[in-house]
């Protein structure tokens, strides 16, 4: 599997995984987490024209995505619970799959290690399949935040080597 910038040419795309991933989430005993409308298209479109929205391609077609930021991100200022450390990180955000691949995590992952080697993510308390893959990729629980939307979320991070 590759990854490469998504494009907005990409948007019709990933917008379908997008809402294939909520389904699963609702499936899977996680109906809040994105509900109906997250992430909304403006955040899609806003990742996408500043470069930090990724698309994973098996050589025939897209079949995950997600959102790699370096730098401060503001739900993680606050935290009830603790950090591994206080260096420079990148955050992983909005991935989704198309369900038709194994190891899209892993594979962003990979690609996010490469770039930073303290990464962080967040994903609701109901999101178990989620919560497994973090737990079968070394992250370490670190407590809750608060998102922009106001909704408490599982704070994890994981530094590499």
């Amino acid at each position: 599997m590759r990854v490469l910038p998504a494009e907005e040419a990409d948007l019709g795309e990933i917008l379908k995984i997008y809402a294939e991933a909520r389904e699963f989430m609702k499936k899977s005993g996680n109906p809040t987490q994105w509900g109906d409308t997250r992430p909304p298209i403006a955040t899609t479109k806003r990742d996408i024209a500043e470069g930090r929205l990724f698309k994973i391609t098996d050589g025939r077609k897209t079949v995950g995505v997600f959102a790699f930021i370096l730098g401060d991100d503001p739900t993680y200022r606050e935290i009830d619970g603790h950090r591994l450390d206080e260096r420079p990180y990148g955050t992983i955000h909005r991935i989704a799959s198309d369900g038709t691949a194994r190891g899209i995590f892993e594979t962003a992952l990979a690609f996010c290690l490469s770039r930073c080697a303290n990464i962080r993510i967040d994903t609701h308390e109901n999101n178990l399949p989620m919560r497994r893959c973090l737990a079968r990729t070394g992250f370490e629980y670190c407590g809750k935040i608060i998102t922009d939307d106001g909704t408490e979320r599982l704070a994890f991070q994981k530094r590499g080597e």
